[in-house]
């Protein structure tokens, strides 16, 4: 054998080394399935409100098996900045841009929980809403692979959509390829007695003759139903990171015949009961499987309704429970998430937490649970684990969180919120405003007894308003906020 021969040889040998010490690494950890709802209240599931007009026993038998987080934040207030924030640990504000028309907005290369869990060994998939951009931004050619999406961003296999249901061209794509070109045309669609953003809306545009929106939701809680049972067969031995990434109850609300009676309340009730539904789905898609007892599964969504102080009056709902704002905002309704997290034996039941975390804490945690956190990457994301498994900590799972970005950046520290400027910075009127005479220039809350944001202390407090602007320049001003 000569000298090049034995090199490649060698270099063979270390490689299969490697991939047979993940996959006995990896064969001692728990399957971990991320289920991310998609424009889901603080207030729908009642396990976070006792008053909510949703019906949502599968998320309330999650919660009540598992740990409840009761402050717990996505990592924007709309849905492309919390995934970015999501997958890979990062503030969005640290990147370049959150539009996803102009490109892949996750740079090659970065770490991603799917890429550190294929590469410890776990199988990773990803079904539904992506939005995250693929190269080329929006130009998309349908006869050619859709580069930089998850299939090259961690996940070996995906299939779901390029953005949300309401944005088109509507159609499917298949790991990176497009499964049927949106060769035809659909019209713009509302609801009558809704916003122009509520109900069954969509925009006009493309769509592709086998994408059905009222058949989305369904088909890929199929898909996921479809992936778990695969698991349980022999040679899958190795565990599995699932995303499903729903399209909903993000418009358009389309519940099927089954939710659709005056039990279930409004509409947008009744699209929460099918989401509820589909969650359960997929617990019971782990059951048959004989796979619950060894899977970790975390519930949340993306940021906070699109649910106006009209509907709540119409409705006797609140979307966000006791808190101020909605999708968009800085106020606690754009961001405050349910979280739920459940391991059978692992995770004591109907516990929990009060802890301050972020769901860009997620990659981290996962990280502790499965090796360790690698130094690069993940900047900002900090470790919930001890807290899941009731372990004593040194010290909180994090003290202080930044919100928003551009001159919409706000911070957390402690019970202590600052926001600069006066209005909601999104959806919620007026998003910005001057002050007028005498008032203050900004907001400052104590949400450790005013979590509905109704009594601004910025002009009792100016010492804190001082400290806590200055700490929003240093951390923005730095490339990372986990040490």
């Amino acid at each position: 054998m000569t000298g090049q021969n034995r090199d490649l040889a060698r270099r063979a040998f270390l490689s299969l080394a490697l991939l047979a010490a993940a996959a006995a690494c990896a064969a001692d950890k728990p399957n971990i399935v991320l289920i991310f709802a998609d424009d889901m209240g603080y207030g729908d599931p009642r396990c976070f409100n006792p008053q909510s007009k949703c019906p949502t026993p599968n998320i309330d038998r999650l919660a009540a098996q598992g740990m409840r987080f009761t402050d717990a934040h996505s990592a924007g207030t709309t849905c492309v900045p919390s995934r970015y924030g999501l997958l890979t640990g990062r503030y969005p504000f640290r990147n370049a841009s959150m539009t996803p028309n102009t490109g892949s907005l996750i740079a090659p290369g970065s770490l991603t929980i799917a890429s550190l869990l294929r590469d410890r060994g776990y199988a990773t998939a990803m079904v539904g809403k992506w939005h995250l951009g693929f190269e080329g931004g929006k130009d998309f050619d349908y006869s050619k692979p859709f580069r930089g999406g998850p299939v090259d961003r961690g996940f070996e296999t995906f299939f779901g959509q390029h953005a949300s249901l309401d944005i088109p061209p509507y159609f499917y794509i298949e790991n990176d390829r497009c499964t049927a070109a949106p060769v035809e045309k659909i019209a713009a669609n509302n609801t009558p007695g809704w916003s122009p953003i509520q109900g069954a809306f969509w925009r006009a545009g493309p769509v592709a003759p086998d994408f059905k929106m009222e058949n989305v939701l369904p088909t890929y809680v199929r898909k996921v139903e479809q992936y778990i049972a695969r698991r349980q067969k022999p040679g899958q031995g190795k565990p599995f990171f699932l995303y499903l990434a729903m399209t909903a109850p993000h418009t358009p609300w389309l519940p099927t015949e089954q939710f659709r009676s005056a039990s279930m309340g409004n509409l947008y009730s009744q699209w929460v009961a099918q989401v509820d539904a589909s969650v359960g789905q997929v617990l019971a898609a782990l059951d048959r499987a004989g796979l619950a007892d060894n899977t970790l599964v975390f519930f949340s969504s993306d940021n906070g309704p699109v649910w106006y102080p009209e509907d709540v009056k119409k409705y006797g709902h609140s979307s966000t429970g006791e808190l101020r704002g909605m999708k968009g905002d800085v106020w606690e309704g754009g961001h405050r998430m349910p979280l739920i997290a459940r391991w059978p034996g692992r995770i004591k039941p109907d516990a929990a937490s009060r802890q301050l975390v972020c769901l860009i804490d997620t990659l981290a945690t996962v990280a502790e649970l499965t090796g360790g956190l690698p130094k690069d990457g993940a900047e900002d994301s900090f470790s919930f684990l001890p807290e899941l498994l009731a372990r004593k900590a040194n010290s909180p799972v994090r003290t202080e969180m930044l919100l928003g970005g551009g001159k919409n950046l706000c911070i957390r520290q402690g019970d202590w919120k600052l926001i600069p400027f006066l209005g909601s910075g999104g959806f919620s009127r007026p998003s910005r405003r001057k002050p007028g005479p005498g008032e203050p220039a900004g907001q400052l809350y104590n949400l450790a007894d005013d979590p509905g944001e109704t009594r601004n202390l910025y002009a009792v407090r100016r010492d804190l308003v001082e400290k806590l602007t200055a700490r929003t320049r240093e951390l923005s001003s730095t490339p990372r906020s986990r040490p």
